[in-house]
């Protein structure tokens, strides 16, 4: 079956899909399943879906599956969790995972911020370029103000029910052509970048070509050599191959991503309370199991870059401000752009 038939089918089953979600999560509480186990239902278990875009050893999959074995460890038969680790194994888009969850396909998944930002334009300030000066401070303003009212504006404009931010991390620039060491040595390259008019912009101002591509696109044009650079945290230069067709990597950090992770509200919303509450405890450990791991990530794709051949390349300070220069008009822009609160909480 082809990617757009399977689409077109999983489309269709969605609202009977998440019908028989629904008839799992009846209200009354006994006791089944594990022995002193509080039970969700006394009728059929509760389905719970969660899929991704990653190989199961990654630290997102294993994060999923550690939620999924605390929510069985608890409530034994009256949760049946199950997995789609990787949507593009079966022929799906990256970008599929969003309408895969509001139509209730799956419970839950994660994505880049940045692929929400057609439907949620604030979402894009968190896109800016040199946004945060190190990994503390980028998580301390995502769990605060800055990513609740991110999740408010998500909630309102999207049929999800966020519950955390995964780190996907700070950004480096790989090419398949030479040493990038400043924005001129970008110039008249081709790189992918995700789905944002800000990160489209901020290339721009360096002087690239910038092609919004999904991540299946941009992994085929890399293979193909029609693609001159990508942008990627190094984990996922590695993950997606990328590493063993670029040799020149820069670690320019201009971006810190974050993916939230979201639900088919409709279906959290029916569930028990004391399911609620579980996932909301199960979600919060696996964002910190997850952020923990990615650091750790982060050095060994660095290992496996080298170990194929790649080149790393560490800015010097003088290097990296003439990134921040050249960028700088997309600050006035985002001024014209962002309400007072939103630029508030970025320090603007």
């Amino acid at each position: 079956m082809t990617a757009m038939l399977r689409r077109d089918f999983l489309k269709s089953s969605a609202a009977a899909g998440a019908g028989a979600l629904a008839s799992g999560t009846g209200s009354s509480v006994g006791y089944a399943g594990q022995q002193g186990a509080p039970a969700v239902s006394t009728r059929k278990p509760i389905r719970i879906v969660m899929g991704g875009y990653g190989p199961a050893t990654t630290g997102f999959s294993l994060a999923m599956k550690k939620v999924g074995d605390r929510l069985t460890a608890k409530f034994g038969r009256d949760v049946d969790v199950k997995y789609v680790y990787n949507i593009l194994d079966l022929g799906y888009r990256a970008d599929d995972i969003l309408w895969l969850v509001e139509s209730g396909v799956l419970t839950l998944g994660y994505q880049s911020s940045s692929y929400l930002t057609e439907r949620v334009p604030d979402l894009g300030i968190a896109d800016l370029p040199f946004l945060f000066p190190d990994t503390t401070s980028a998580r301390t303003a995502m769990d605060g103000a800055l990513g609740h009212l991110l999740v408010n504006r998500i909630e309102a404009g999207m049929d999800f029910r966020i519950l955390g931010w995964f780190e996907n991390g700070f950004r480096h620039v790989s090419n398949r052509h030479r040493p990038v060491r400043t924005p001129a040595d970008l110039k008249g390259m081709t790189i992918r970048v995700l789905p944002s008019k800000v990160q489209e912009r901020t290339f721009e101002l360096m002087g690239a070509v910038p092609k919004i591509m999904d991540l299946t696109e941009a992994i085929a044009a890399v293979k193909a050599g029609t693609l001159d650079a990508q942008e990627n945290p190094f984990f996922n230069t590695v993950t997606y191959g990328v590493h063993t067709f670029h040799r020149f990597h820069t670690a320019t950090g201009h971006f810190y991503l974050s993916r939230p992770i979201f639900f088919h509200r409709p279906t959290f919303d029916a569930w028990p309370k004391e399911l609620q509450t579980e996932m909301r405890a199960a979600i919060k450990d696996a964002v910190a199991f997850q952020r923990e791991l990615h650091v750790k990530e982060e050095d060994d794709a660095q290992i496996e870059i080298r170990k194929a051949g790649g080149e790393i390349l560490e800015l010097t300070p003088e290097e990296h401000k003439s990134f921040v220069t050249a960028v700088s008009p997309i600050y006035g822009e985002a001024r014209k752009q962002y309400s007072r609160e939103l630029l508030s909480l970025v320090n603007f």
